[in-house]
Formats: C-alpha cells, structure tokens, sequence
C-alpha cells in the first residue's frame, strides 16, 4: 500500500492517455495504467518506471462489467483512490455521414466512450469519496461542443454520427455528475486535449501527445476551490 497521491488513467497503455500517466508520475504520484492489452500494458508500465514513475498496472477494459469490477478491487486493496482520469476511447471509424453510419458502429462507440465512463465511474466512486481530494477527468473533445460544431467552419473535423456525438454525450453526463456530487468534495470536469497525432486520427492530428495530456494534468491537480462540471482545454472554457 502506498501513502502517495494516486491515480488511474484508463487507457493508457499509449498516446495521451501514456502521456497523462507520465505527467502525474513525475508529480511523484502513483499511478495505475489501466488498458485491456496485458502484454501492451505492462510494457507501458516498464517504460513509466524507467523514466521513475511509480507505475502499477491495471488489467481494463470500460466495455464490461466483471473487469472494471476486478479494477476497482485491485485498487481498493492496495488502499485509495484520488483521481480518475477516463481517457479510455474509440472513434468507430471515420465513414460517419448521416443516413450512412452504421448504427452497430455508434452503439459500440457510445459503449465505450460513455457507458464505459460510466461503469468506471460508478464503481472507484466509493474509492474516491474516501479521498481528502477526490479528482474526476473525462478526455473529451472539442467536436463535442454543439456550439463549434454549429459554426460550420471546417473546425470541427467531418461528418460524424458516432464519434462527436458520443463526446457531446460524454459533456453531457459530465454535468450530470457534477450536479449529482455537488455536496461532496469531488470535482469533476471534461477536458479537451486538441487535436492530438494519435492512432485514432491516423496521427494526422497538428499536437503532441505530451501536450493534448496537459489539460488533464491541470484538472487532475485541480485545487479544492477549483470548478466543477465545466469543460475545458488548455486555453480555457470550452463553450457547450
């Protein structure tokens, strides 16, 4: 067991959800690497402590019930939780035009992107409400925001019936928890990390993963006056 700060990134055996998890280690925190891959994972894990972060890992996968059930006991036995950061995603593809999306493809999307915060959430809640400074951050997108997307500016990357909504929605049941744990001490909030070259975009994004990790960092570290319910990216508010 360890008296350290610690936290669990989900998915983040590699690109921003790795670099989230080096961020918090080098803050001297220990941190759990949650992702499905073992053999993926505890490579991650091999790396973090050879840059000295304190790095556990945790078998993962946000898309069923018996292994996040699994996650949360291996957390509790090794004694706290202080911050989630649900970076775990999928994007379904990038064939996504209305009246062509396929509906399995957006179900399984939404399973993942927000039904699998969801259950993650649920279950490390009794963890984190234990913890002097309990910290919730939800890796979502600025495709999410109706409000960009609406300006039809060629911004907010193409047609989507799958990913951006399931982003939108993810904004969505963010606020809803922060309204459902307004009288306690956790925050909770989305962040935005840009557009990040990662394997989900076929690393045509213009930002490091270092970088599209920063804004994760920030709301993980979050002081106790700090907000709640709102969504973020490095520049600010992110408007809805």
């Amino acid at each position: 067991m360890s008296d350290k700060t610690t936290a669990l990134v989900t998915g983040a055996n590699k690109g921003i959800g790795y670099e989230i998890a080096a961020g918090l280690g080098a803050l001297g925190w220990s941190v759990g690497v949650g992702a499905r891959d073992d053999e993926r994972r505890e490579a991650a894990v091999e790396k973090l402590r050879a840059a000295g972060v304190d790095a556990f890992g945790v078998p993962l996968d946000v898309t069923d019930d018996a292994s996040v059930a699994a996650a949360a006991a291996l957390l509790e036995e090794r004694g706290h939780l202080d911050v989630l950061v649900n970076n775990a995603g999928i994007t379904g593809g990038f064939d996504q035009e209305p009246t062509k999306a396929d509906p399995a493809v957006i179900r399984t999307v939404v399973e993942t992107n927000v039904i699998g915060v969801m259950r993650v959430i649920d279950a490390l809640l009794p963890l984190l409400r234990r913890s002097a400074s309990p910290r919730i951050v939800n890796l979502s997108s600025s495709v999410g925001s109706l409000t960009r997307q609406s300006l039809d500016n060629g911004q907010t990357g193409p047609l989507s019936m799958a990913y951006a909504p399931s982003k939108t929605f993810l904004n969505g049941i963010t606020v809803q928890y922060a309204k459902a744990l307004k009288d306690t001490n956790i925050l909770i909030n989305a962040g935005c990390p840009g557009f990040v070259a990662t394997d989900l975009n076929g690393f045509r994004g213009v930002r490091t993963p270092e970088q599209g990790a920063a804004i994760a960092i920030h709301l993980a570290t979050l002081p106790d006056d700090g907000p709640t319910g709102g969504f973020f990216e490095d520049a600010g508010p992110v408007p809805w």
